[in-house]
């Protein structure tokens, strides 16, 4: 091995492998569970990093001289890694809910936490010596760890788009082994010693058994519950990066899909089809042979409200689906239909093998479907609309059992709804149809977001909204203008005759409400008139659950905690009340916990453990120092990132769009500082350059706050290309700012106190463990710019208590 080479390709090829498993096992588990879970899934990845610095402590002395062979060993642990511990992970039968009531499934979580986090230990293994045995190279190592970050960042996407996702497993794990090749030619190993067993791992992997790592849905979700139903198949499935769809027919008992649909109605849907949304989130492809009496259900729910207060010409459909709503527009006569769908397989499935059942709906004349965010369709769409609807676009089952209160979601903000009047014409109706949850929780606090966005635009709330509530369902419906004595008739009508319960509307009684869908107290009146009060602050205070309008810069609208009530709602759930808690939240709260544990566990064992004495700059190099230096940058980056990966989804209109534009951009160019670092590596003015790169992050941060709305609302109207190119030209300087600390750092201790090395490389690790957690956890309750304060506030830690001591280190360098 020549003493200067370094295995760059090698190291970007781990690298890209390790990051394309980590964003393939959040998709993976946000189907087979839920997507809180897969929040789990960034702190399983980094955990496993914290522990190799540990390990790495204590045998780093060992394999001094014997990276290359060790390197080898390491990727292909993590290959063959990668599709074992998936593999017996799902086997452990783990189910998030249960951990409420059953301590047995906190030993299943650690089974599962303990075999995922193999593969990143090993991958960790491996670019962490190759940090120690190259430290005369470090930051160039360093920057091709980011670069193939950056590309893996990049690549998954793509595959997931083209192969199933048992498949993309199978090729991460064949990366790995590509890393495994280049790795030991690159350290002059010869080829014909390595490659033809490499040669044959790669095709073991390639002939695993699919149903090894097929993966296994939740017996609780909402497809399982379905599949159990004798007659009932998957006729189709695609699968991307937006998650897996699965149409399912019924051969023998009839789906019906009827959301909120009333209990005096006598009519009933055509035959259906489900359409879930990783595994959730059913939607119905109804059955349409073109004669609009079979559609009459449709007009029995809460959400066809609006089509009796008007008559609207135009319509826009936020969340097309399987075309319910397209055909209750249908069914209403409407010639104009524009309709928003995020994920392109629904569109394609709708267009392609089922447009014939749907009656072509999707390619029917005057609907016009694109695809689309829908933000990113109010901000530049060009006409305005009599109506405009947003179905409910998660599960039942999910807000009922309240799993989905880590999910963002943008169309239910005081921004977005202020957009949407924006695009309605004179006294149109903005419709919101949510699912009914009890106590009152979701609809109360779409009706507060809505008062909040009715009076940030000067108007009286009071006058311009009307709310009902079914069985399942409650409607929601904004005006662009003032009610009108008519319309409250026919709004009463209505209700009347399909038993739904009034809410509120501009003067309604007390006696109205809790008529038909009776509940212990009328719940609903008291709450919305308290919302339009004087007493709403002190309302919103004393009420159990969180009903603080959710906004872009907290868009968690299905969150409803609030920490003061956490223990009466624990104290509820062995009597019946565990569907009061939001699991999701809690499961953030376990993470957390046990990220904290685990990381102060492995930042403190080594030191209790190794007893061999400082000498030299070694002893100057305080352990609280390398401590606050590396674990305030784990801290710092993965906050930045998680924070501006959401702040750029309006920018870029599609959530898969901001991930791999902002992740790639970032990695990418940290990697690009982090080259650049290399010239300063090891000299004098490292911790100047590091307080510059510092100064540059807390800059360029600040500068972004301020503008990027503004920016947002300027290029909304862009081509994809160009704003694509945009966010990457505004993230640029700041990944190459955030590239440079940490391999300065590294450097620094490297040249005076290489035994360290390996404990700062874990302390990294196990911060960004509960970055990833916290970064969450402060976005629910204080939003994400203040995400991006706390983080600002520990790159500053850093820059302060750059490991460098004054006297002893000069002498040495």
């Amino acid at each position: 091995m020549k003493p200067d080479s370094q295995p760059r390709f090698g190291i970007a090829l781990i690298s890209a492998a390790v990051l394309a498993y980590e964003v393939l096992l959040v998709a993976l588990f946000s189907l087979t569970q839920w997507h809180h879970f897969a929040y789990m899934v960034v702190s399983i990845a980094l955990l496993g990093f914290g522990i190799s610095g540990s390990l790495l402590v204590f045998a780093a002395p060992r394999l001094a001289g014997r990276f290359r062979e060790f390197a080898l060993s390491q990727a292909v642990a993590f290959a063959f890694g990668s599709i074992i511990a998936f593999a017996l992970a799902q086997r452990l039968a783990f189910n998030p809910e249960e951990l409420l009531w059953d301590a047995g499934h906190w030993l299943r979580l650690g089974g599962v936490m303990l075999l995922l986090c193999l593969p990143f230990l090993f991958a960790a293994n491996l670019i962490g010596l190759a940090l120690i045995e190259y430290r005369q190279r470090l930051a160039r190592v360093y920057a091709a760890d980011l670069l193939g970050a950056g590309l893996g960042a990049v690549a998954i996407l793509g595959l997931m788009q083209l192969l199933p996702p048992a498949r993309v497993l199978l090729v991460v794990a064949m990366l790995g082994l590509g890393a495994a090749a280049s790795l030991w030619i690159e350290c002059g190993g010869r080829a014909r010693r390595a490659l033809p067993a490499l040669a044959v791992a790669a095709f073991a992997v390639y002939l695993t058994p699919a149903s090894w790592i097929e993966p296994v849905i939740s017996p609780y979700k909402e497809l399982s519950q379905t599949l159990r139903v004798t007659g009932t198949r998957v006729i189709a499935e695609r699968f991307g990066p937006l998650g897996q769809l699965s149409v399912v027919d019924s051969s023998l008992l009839p789906l019906r899909h009827a959301p909120g649909l009333s209990l005096n109605a006598r009519g009933e849907p055509p035959p259906q089809l489900g359409l879930f949304t990783n595994a959730a989130a059913m939607t119905a492809i109804t059955q349409y042979r073109g004669d609009r009496s079979t559609l009459a259900y449709l007009d029995e729910m809460t959400a066809a409200l609006p089509y009796h207060l008007q008559r609207p010409r135009s319509v826009l459909i936020l969340g097309a689906g399987g075309g319910a709503d397209l055909l209750r527009a249908i069914y209403h006569g409407v010639q104009q239909v524009d309709a928003i769908e995020l994920n392109p397989d629904v569109v394609e499935l709708l267009r392609g093998p089922f447009a014939e059942f749907s009656g072509g709906i999707y390619n029917r004349e005057g609907i016009n479907v694109q695809v689309a965010d829908a933000r990113g369709f109010l901000k530049t769409a060009a006409r305005r609309y009599d109506l405009i609807e947003v179905p409910p676009l998660d599960s039942f089952s999910g807000a009922a059992g309240g799993v989905i209160g880590l999910n963002e979601n943008y169309l239910y903000t005081v921004e977005a709804i202020g957009e949407a009047l924006e695009r309605l014409e004179t006294n149109g109706y903005l419709a919101l149809t949510r699912w009914l949850q009890l106590p009152p929780r979701d609809g109360l606090k779409l009706f507060a977001t809505a008062v909040e966005a009715l009076e940030a635009r000067g108007e009286d709330a009071a006058r311009r909204l009307f709310m009902v509530r079914g069985l399942q369902t409650s409607t929601l419906l904004i005006k662009n203008g003032p009610a009108t004595a008519d319309e409250i008739e026919r709004l009463r009508a209505f209700c009347r005759q399909r038993a739904f319960d009034l809410a509120y509307y501009p003067g309604m009684a007390a006696d109205e409400a809790n008529r038909y869908n009776r509940l212990d107290a009328a719940y609903f009146y008291t709450a919305t008139h308290a919302l339009l009060g004087e007493q709403r602050e002190a309302f919103m205070e004393r009420y159990k659950f969180d009903l603080r309008p959710a906004s872009d810069d907290r868009p968690f609208h299905s969150n409803f905690v609030k920490w003061r009530e956490l223990g009466d709602l624990l104290a509820l759930r062995q009597r019946g009340g565990a569907g009061l808690l939001e699991t999701g939240y809690l499961t953030l709260l376990a993470t957390l916990a046990l990220a904290l544990l685990l990381g102060l566990l492995l930042i403190l064992l080594p030191l209790a453990l190794d007893r061999r004495p400082a000498t030299g700059v070694a002893a100057d190099f305080a352990a609280v120092r390398v401590l606050a230096y590396f674990g305030a940058l784990g801290l710092g980056f993965l906050m930045i990132e998680i924070a501006f990966v959401q702040k750029f989804i309006l920018l870029l209109q599609h959530p898969v769009y901001a991930a791999a534009v902002v992740l790639a951009s970032f990695l990418l160019a940290a990697g690009a500082g982090s080259a650049c670092a290399q010239r300063f590596s090891g000299q004098r003015h490292a911790r100047r350059v590091v307080v510059l790169a510092v100064l540059g992050i807390l800059l360029l941060c600040g500068l972004y706050l301020l503008i990027l709305d503004a920016l947002t609302g300027a290029a909304g109207g862009w081509p994809l290309a160009a704003r694509c190119m945009l966010a990457a030209v505004l993230i640029a300087p700041l990944g190459f700012c955030m590239g440079m600390p940490f391999p300065l750092g590294l450097a620094a201790i490297s040249v005076g106190a290489p035994r360290l090395t390996p404990w700062a490389w874990g302390i990294n690790g196990c911060a960004s463990v509960v970055s990833a957690v916290l970064a969450t956890l402060l976005a629910i309750h204080f939003g994400f710019s203040r995400v991006i304060l706390v983080a600002l506030g520990c790159y500053a830690l850093a820059a302060v208590c750059f490991p460098l001591p004054p006297v002893a280190a000069r002498r040495q360098l």
